[in-house]
């Protein structure tokens, strides 16, 4: 019974070492894989969770959202605050340069750093903001254009280019007719901070 008990002694402080090198060995790999996490698969988590968030814009302005989509070098979410001045809900296209941050409750902090499953929009993951902006020209769509000035511009895109679009600035609710444009801008996407587009299906 004697040695019973000491194999007995000795094999749980062996389990119990084992146990704690595996414990060990699970947070360092966890820190190291922590260390390589990027933004972008944290956003990908909160897209495909449709996580609720107040995004900081790089402009000063607070917007309380659902993630709904990413792109290539933006995101696309829903404004969660009613708009009188808006006839339905409205998409808001935010290129990633534009986040200054993103407020979120604990539980989404830790769900967002899980290994995000394969991604079903790949393609659309692939979209940059040039090619959606240019996909809004083509269908002559209002837009609301938000700068990192604070200023708002309405209007309708003309083109989109390489790095920046053109913009017939005209009252929101007006059609894009000659008549209606008091004014042209050349905006860089650089100085983008948000583009509203009222009820947008994303592509």
């Amino acid at each position: 019974m004697h040695w019973d008990r000491l194999f007995e002694d000795l094999e749980g402080q062996l389990a119990s070492e084992w146990e704690a090198e595996r414990a060990a060995l699970d947070a360092e790999s966890e820190r190291l894989r922590i260390a390589r996490l990027e933004l972008r698969a944290r956003l990908r988590m909160l897209c495909a969770l449709g996580a609720e968030a107040v995004i900081d814009l790089a402009n000063g302005r607070r917007l309380p959202v659902t993630l709904r989509a990413l792109g290539a070098d933006w995101i696309a979410v829903t404004s969660r605050v009613a708009d009188c001045t808006q006839a339905g809900p409205s998409t808001l296209l935010v290129p990633e340069h534009a986040i200054a941050g993103i407020t979120l409750d604990h539980g989404m902090i830790l769900a967002s750093l899980e290994e995000p499953a394969p991604s079903e929009h790949a393609l659309r993951e692939r979209m940059t903001l040039g090619f959606v902006l240019r996909d809004l020209a083509r269908r002559r769509v209002a837009v609301q254009v938000s700068t990192l000035t604070g200023e708002d511009a309405h209007g309708t895109i003309d083109r989109a280019a390489a790095d920046h679009l053109d913009l017939a600035v005209h009252d929101r609710g007006d059609a894009r007719r000659a008549s209606a444009v008091h004014g042209f801008r050349v905006i860089p996407f650089s100085r983008l901070v948000a583009v509203r587009t009222p009820g947008t299906q994303m592509p």
